[in-house]
């Protein structure tokens, strides 16, 4: 599979800031974006497992709850 091409318009003031980022880093300027689509997609994750895990652990049951024993070593008996 080849690597697709993506058409982005950004701001010139964008622009200037990724152009000055890519010459520090001396990389591409397609791969300065690149590279800051994939942190921002990864912390756009992050938000969203932490949301995830947030709704758990405030309807979390610990009467309910399991011991790390219970669980790891349940095969043991």
């Amino acid at each position: 599979m080849s690597n697709q091409r993506t058409l982005v318009l950004l701001e010139p003031p964008v622009r200037d800031l990724i152009k000055k980022m890519a010459k520090e880093k001396g990389i591409s300027i397609s791969s300065i974006c690149r590279d800051l689509i994939c942190e921002g997609l990864e912390i756009f994750e992050d938000r969203y497992f932490d949301r995830i895990a947030s709704e758990r652990e405030d309807t979390f049951d610990w009467e309910h709850s399991l011991t790390h024993e219970e669980v790891w070593n349940k095969n043991e008996n």
